[in-house]
């Protein structure tokens, strides 16, 4: 029986950070105990496929086409699922996700006229910058949650913890959402001649 190269380990771990995206939308949703601590772990084991799945695919030569679209892919899910999630919670201004939208409808064009025409463009450095921002980003507006929840077990915060909670959610929001459209610009003057054919 012949062996599918595409499925190899790199490529079940981004498949496995796609499963996990209905799970963690429904913790981050449905109001039950620990929900948000429920979240920001399953959102924690998503992003360490991310980074196990890249390292994985580069050092054991396992890099295949499949992993070089599907990869940027899952994190574009998984990323939207909880900014959309936290515009739902009140917690993200829904500018902002139409600016990351905007940004990932361009880029994912971009790559499907590539692909149409024989070629598979793999995430740049500043796509990296992104992802990480956008995952540092929402591991924190989750973790401040989780902060807010322990008021509820007789945790002490200032009075003026939710005013503190906004400021920080909306730098942390709009310092993702700066990078996001930083790198689809740039992602899409490097690959010009794409849109040229258009």
């Amino acid at each position: 029986m012949k062996r599918d190269k595409n499925m190899n380990l790199p490529n079940k771990l981004t498949l496995m950070r796609i499963i996990l995206v209905p799970f963690f939308v429904a913790a981050l949703l449905i109001p039950f105990p620990l929900h948000n601590l429920t979240a920001l772990i399953i959102f924690a084991a998503a992003s360490i496929t991310d980074l196990l799945d890249g390292k994985i695919a580069r050092k054991h030569n396992l890099v295949t086409d499949f992993g070089k679209f599907a990869d940027p892919l899952a994190d574009k899910i998984l990323v939207l699922a909880a900014l959309l999630c936290f515009v739902q919670n009140g917690l993200c201004d829904c500018v902002a996700v139409i600016l990351v939208l905007l940004r990932e409808f361009s880029v994912t064009s971009v790559r499907l006229i590539a692909a149409s025409k024989g070629k598979v463009i793999a995430a740049n450095i500043w796509g990296k910058v992104k992802t990480v921002t956008q995952m540092v980003a929402v591991i924190g507006i989750i973790a401040l949650q989780i902060l807010a929840d322990m008021r509820g077990f007789g945790l002490k915060l200032p009075d003026n913890f939710d005013g503190i909670i906004y400021i920080i959610n909306e730098t942390l929001i709009w310092i993702s959402t700066f990078f996001a459209v930083l790198s689809g610009v740039i992602y899409l003057k490097q690959n010009s001649e794409f849109i040229s054919d258009i």
